[in-house]
């Protein structure tokens, strides 16, 4: 993200001036393989210019006495994108840092190159964090919070290197030229980082997790046979976080080997970790700490399971709706389960999954004859 390019040119395409140095708009290669397109003045970089980095980075701004000054963009080899303050071919002041998706993932200040005052970290399940961040830029301090997806609920409270140490429960109030405000629920629990093992589901297990507690509550499902199921505490809109997948974490080959009827609270994180909610956890008299696998199947699903980073339990998943939901509605999810007998896109798929999919089919091709009527 610096400007600066100690290396050694090493070959100059465009005009010369009498001492043989570049004047006007030339192309410079330097021995590092990084490339500078732009205006120079008799060797100086002066005008618009852009490097090309060997490793397909960039960097794009305005030069004046061959260093970059005022606003600059840096890309990423990603296609992420930072877009910053240079004064003097360093990141001095406001600045706003973009993912390859496009969305923000950075908003604050940077003083000499590193992050500084008040920050605001953004994940791409649209939850962030914010506090004023240390010497190193890190988000550390006493004064630190996660704000959930909806900009208001939020755990305020100490975080090092944006890892909660402990919070309680806050309400973002309001911002003043980024600055946020913060009022802490005076009968709030202690929340700490309780990531999942093998063995261990959560520390606190029957601690109910505050946002999720604010939109889903588990009742006897509408769906013949499933049980209980997930629902709406309150109308939600489309892309709207509603509840978390937390679980034990095990392999995907340790699922593989066992009997069906232990897979029922089963969902894949990644390609090595399948969280679970094993017995007697699936029971909410023994774990209330999410809900998630409360979430029924549905072939006509109105919420997704989605990647979440959650400050309390780590990397899992949500339950996102896809579609507008109403105040008592039932959540469901496609579970996802492989129903081709050749070739695996996804777990196999168990009996009562398979008799739903040919009712779903028949009644599909049903209604389909009965529109070509």
């Amino acid at each position: 993200m610096d400007s600066d390019d100690d290396n050694v040119e090493e070959v100059v395409e465009g005009p010369l001036d009498d001492d043989d140095l570049p004047h006007g708009f030339c192309t410079v290669t330097y021995s590092s393989s990084d490339r500078f397109e732009g205006h120079f003045v008799h060797g100086e970089k002066n005008g618009k210019g852009k490097f090309f980095f060997f490793d397909g980075s960039t960097l794009e701004g305005f030069y004046v006495d061959d260093a970059l000054q005022g606003q600059g963009v840096y890309t990423y080899e990603d296609g992420g994108a930072l877009h910053g303050t240079y004064v003097d071919g360093e990141l001095n002041g406001p600045a706003q840092e973009f993912d390859s998706e496009g969305r923000l993932a950075f908003k604050g200040q940077y003083k000499d190159n590193v992050r500084y005052g008040i920050c605001w970290v953004y994940y791409p399940d649209r939850g962030c964090l914010v506090g004023e961040v240390n010497e190193e830029g890190e988000m550390t301090g006493k004064a630190v919070a996660y704000v959930y997806p909806d900009g208001k609920t939020a755990l305020y409270g100490s975080f090092v290197d944006g890892e909660l140490i402990e919070a309680r429960l806050a309400t973002l109030t309001d911002q003043e030229n980024g600055r946020p405000h913060f009022s802490v629920h005076p009968d709030s629990p202690v929340y700490t980082y309780d990531k999942s093992t093998s063995s261990c589901i959560t520390g606190h297990k029957m601690l109910p997790e505050p946002y999720e507690s604010q939109r889903v509550y588990v009742g006897q499902s509408l769906i013949s046979g499933a049980g209980e199921g997930l629902f709406a505490k309150t109308d939600a809109s489309a892309d709207t976080v509603m509840a978390f997948y937390n679980g034990v974490r095990i392999t995907h080959s340790e699922v593989d080997e066992r009997d069906w009827s232990l897979n029922g609270n089963t969902i894949s994180l990644d390609e090595d970790t399948v969280i679970d909610v094993p017995e007697p956890f699936n029971l909410t008299e023994n774990y209330c700490a999410s809900l998630g696998h409360k979430a029924n199947h549905s072939f006509t699903p109105n919420c997704k399971y989605d990647p979440y980073f959650h400050p309390r339990f780590g990397m899992i998943k949500c339950i996102r709706t896809v579609r507008a939901v109403q105040k008592d509605e039932e959540l469901t999810v496609a579970y996802g389960y492989d129903h081709e007998p050749s070739g695996k896109t996804g777990p196999e798929a168990p009996d009562w999954y398979k008799r739903e999919l040919r009712e779903f089919q028949e009644r599909a091709a049903g209604k389909g004859a009965k529109d070509t009527c």
